[in-house]
């Protein structure tokens, strides 16, 4: 038994766990913040085409109501389960407090393998999921608002809010039942790309502290870094792309089904392309196969961002990872026996109740957009671009200087929805981490900027919690 891994959840309580040890927070206190509220296991029928019937297995696990609504996405796998999605929900908790995002944590599952369903079966799950939810108050614009995640997207989504606003004829903020939704149907740009944004945000705010990077042998700056990405999902390639636009070399990419590397570097639009065409990513022209996917984990490089699947970097093979920094897009990567063994590494972790909240802020500027009925934008672009005219022209009468057409335009652009946004979330992922990185150094003792991002997190709920007067 004293070999036995933890599972995810017990995982996170670990974390947790250490974390609390550093605060003076009484113990109930912390039970609180700690366990989950409300856990909804709930199953429905499915009628296939051919007229059989099968049993869908479904989940809702509310974390933390210390505010309200809770928030966090719903994933389609055949591997969910209660454990997996209690943990999720607890990090959607600590992910809303790091980055000031008013929300308590949640996290929904349903068991099922999204590849082998047609779309009109899917359409059908995704609707009776939400109808159960309905049922017990588990979704709503004021008490729970899911999210896409891993097996769902902007689809899925649309049948959900469609699905609760016809259970709920007239209410104005239905809308705002659900994020992540189409644009045209009251979604937000930059929703898509936010969680790899904010990875790429949160790495860029850790590179830019010379006296940190001296300590891992690094200069400051994204660019020429060599950075290895495990998993191409929406959220891998995202973070890879900004990384690479930044002047980062992708020297080893993962999915699934294979692994490739190249020290000279490795386009992740044209292996998309490539993978589009024969259907996987080996045998990129230009790269090398791994003989494992997982190999690529233990390449050498200065960055490594993990995202795809929990528990990836284990007690098993955190002695043989060669990055300096790992960088968690995806949720709960490194197991807490492998972080030990980083830690002693001196292996810096970006952890993902920080790196991966980009989703989840950008979430809310969409449930605020739904609720204030306006598009960002749109009340200020036009008065803004009509007072930079005016100041540039007086500029260019006092310099002499006209400047061209495309100049012209760079300097008198109001901001729209996507410049809101994308200003809006890296805003949130610095400020955090400035956050963060200060709990880490003016607390004796933390040694690691997951404790520490914990710790922010426990402090703001605690706090909350006492302004209710629940606890002295």
């Amino acid at each position: 038994m004293a070999n036995k891994s933890l599972s995810f959840f017990e995982t996170v309580l670990a974390f947790f766990d250490k974390a609390a040890g550093h605060t003076d927070h009484p113990p109930g206190l912390l039970d609180q913040i700690k366990y989950c509220n409300s856990i909804y296991e709930f199953k429905f029928p499915l009628k296939n085409d051919d007229g059989s019937i099968e049993i869908v297995q479904a989940f809702r696990v509310e974390h933390s109501h210390h505010k309200l609504p809770v928030k966090g996405g719903i994933r389609y796998s055949e591997m969910v389960n209660e454990d997996e999605v209690k943990a999720l929900a607890a990090l959607m908790t600590y992910k809303c407090a790091i980055v000031d995002v008013p929300f308590g944590g949640a996290k929904g599952g349903v068991k099922v393998e999204p590849r082998k369903y047609t779309v009109p079966q899917l359409e059908r799950i995704s609707r009776r999921y939400t109808a159960e939810l309905v049922k017990k108050n588990f979704i709503g614009p004021g008490t729970d608002v899911p999210a896409p995640d891993y097996g769902t997207g902007a689809r899925e989504m649309a049948w959900m809010a469609d699905t609760y606003s016809a259970l709920h004829p007239g209410q104005i903020d239905a809308q705002a039942c659900v994020t992540g939704k189409p644009i045209q149907q009251g979604g937000i740009r930059g929703r898509t790309e936010a969680t790899g944004r904010g990875v790429f945000y949160g790495l860029v705010r850790a590179l830019s502290y010379e006296e940190d990077m001296k300590k891992l042998g690094l200069t400051r700056g994204i660019e020429g870094k060599k950075v290895v990405v495990q998993g191409l999902g929406n959220v891998g390639y995202h973070a890879a792309k900004y990384v690479q636009e930044a002047g980062g070399l992708l020297v080893g990419l993962a999915e699934y089904d294979g692994a490739i590397y190249s020290d000279k570097g490795l386009d992740v639009d044209a292996v998309q392309l490539h993978r589009r065409s024969s259907g996987t990513i080996l045998d990129f022209p230009g790269s090398n196969n791994f003989d494992e996917s997982s190999d690529a984990l233990e390449h050498e490089c200065d960055i490594l961002i993990p995202a795809a699947l929990e528990r990836q970097i284990t007690r098993d093979n955190a002695s043989r990872l060669r990055a300096k920094i790992i960088a968690e897009a995806a949720n709960g990567p490194v197991t807490a026996e492998a972080e030990t063994i980083l830690n002693e590494r001196k292996i810096m972790i970006l952890p993902d109740a920080y790196l991966n909240a980009g989703g989840v802020t950008v979430s809310y500027f969409e449930w605020l957009k739904n609720l204030s009925h306006v598009r960002f934008g749109r009340m200020s672009k036009r008065f803004d671009e009509s007072t930079h005219e005016a100041m540039l022209d007086a500029v260019e009468k006092i310099a002499g200087r006209k400047l061209d057409a495309g100049e012209r335009k760079v300097v008198v652009h109001g901001a729209d929805e996507i410049d809101l946004v994308n200003s809006g979330l890296e805003e949130t992922m610095y400020t955090a981490y400035d956050s963060v990185r200060e709990t880490m150094l003016t607390n004796n003792g933390l040694k690691d900027l997951r404790t520490a991002a914990f710790v922010t997190a426990i402090n703001k709920i605690a706090v909350d919690y006492m302004q209710l007067g629940i606890f002295p």
